[in-house]
């Protein structure tokens, strides 16, 4: 588990606050019609105007069948995770999730929102209020001293009492100088167990929640992750720093 200094987490701010100002302009961006790859390149501009480097672009862990290829994830409707920019064409109604990570000055960010785009529905309107109550819920119990099974159940908890499936193979994780570091943050858990969680913690905490049960595929791509029910998903994320004054969100959008 990597501690940061308060001067590190200081130096955090500037990559924090740009994933969120991305994050807050591909919502605005987004159009029915418009393809996922649209999305993708509006991200690459503001990225080059920014000096900033994709942490995404060709990062190819064991699992993938490919060097990723893009720089945001992209996951639409049933894909709950890692979905990859495509000429896939936004319609009306689609449940949007956007994952965006990146490195400014040397430090990483990692953030994702889901939006529905133009018509709205009470399920998926739902699904995306109650991810967000979770994320907000795992960040309530990210503080110095708990435990990480506290910061895990009170993710799965608002997420059971939804009614909606959670797995907890896929999850947050520590971040820093690279996207994943140690330690994994399960979106399932039990109070008083874990690791102990100390100060100068940084880590990205994510839930993500399927209307239907709990199990997911991964397309042949080796990447996308769907609902193995094909139900609609949710997912949200924020970086977050763990001081003796409080947890603070890095990543924080206006």
């Amino acid at each position: 588990m990597s501690l940061k200094t308060p001067a590190q987490i200081e130096q955090m701010r500037p990559v924090g606050r740009f994933v969120g100002e991305v994050l807050t302009s591909l919502r605005e961006f987004a159009r029915i019609g418009m393809t996922t790859n649209d999305l993708d390149a509006h991200a690459r501009e503001l990225i080059a105007r920014a000096g900033a480097r994709s942490v995404y672009l060709g990062y190819h862990p064991s699992f993938g069948a490919m060097p990723y290829p893009g720089v945001l994830c992209i996951s639409v409707d049933d894909a709950a995770l890692h979905g990859l920019p495509s000429d896939e064409v936004l319609k009306d109604g689609a449940v949007v999730s956007i994952d965006f990570a990146c490195e400014l000055q040397g430090w990483v960010a990692d953030s994702a929102l889901t939006f529905q785009l133009g018509t709205t529905t009470p399920e998926a309107q739902r699904l995306i209020a109650t991810t967000e109550a979770a994320l907000d819920a795992g960040i309530a119990a990210a503080r110095v001293g708990a435990r990480m099974g506290d910061v895990s159940e009170a993710i799965g908890k608002v997420g059971r009492a939804g009614g909606f499936g959670i797995n907890a193979d896929f999850g947050g994780h520590g971040v820093g100088r690279t996207m994943h570091e140690d330690p994994h943050v399960a979106n399932l858990g039990r109070r008083g167990t874990g690791q102990k969680l100390k100060e100068g913690l940084v880590i990205a905490i994510e839930p993500w929640f399927m209307a239907g049960g709990d199990g997911y595929v991964i397309d042949p791509d080796g990447w996308t992750i769907r609902s193995a029910d094909h139900s609609i998903t949710a997912h949200a994320e924020h970086t977050v720093a763990l001081t003796p004054n409080g947890t603070i969100v890095l990543t924080a959008r206006d």
